[in-house]
């Protein structure tokens, strides 16, 4: 039996994981090929946008935000190495955000231990506040 050559909404939703809300914002995104129109009104996908979804989800596995897989989408219509030059540019900016966001949350570990510590300080002092709670509620 051949492949059918396209998909409604809810077969597409069922053979991607996603919803079809989900498949109709990927669509305004620019993500997916906008839908065809049958003459009852039901969106019509090409089948192909099967493997598109399924490049989509990996990408967002592998940490990619939307707006990014859609800058990675466009860059088919590049070719060879300035499509290369394009995605390195593309994680290179990427890298230096994760950079960024290991120092905030090595700080924000670091903030969590004194806090730690403090609460077993008082554990083992005369205290019968937490000090934590008592410096988190002066901070406001």
């Amino acid at each position: 039996m051949a492949e059918r050559e396209t998909l409604r909404i809810g077969e597409l939703a069922t053979q991607s994981g996603l919803t079809p809300d989900a498949l109709r914002y990927y669509e305004r995104l620019g993500l997916v090929p906008r839908a065809r129109r049958t003459s009852g009104g039901f969106r019509v996908y090409p089948a192909s946008v099967t493997e598109r979804i399924r490049f989509i989800k990996q990408a967002q596995a592998n940490g990619l935000t939307l707006a990014e897989i859609r800058e990675l989408l466009g860059f088919r219509d590049s070719g060879g190495r300035g499509r290369c030059r394009q995605v390195e540019q593309l994680l290179v900016r990427k890298i230096d955000e994760l950079e960024t966001r290991l120092v905030q949350l090595e700080e924000f570990k670091r903030t969590l231990q004194a806090y730690r510590q403090e609460c077993e300080r008082a554990q083992h002092g005369s205290s019968d506040e937490c000090p934590v709670v008592e410096q988190l509620g002066r901070s406001r």
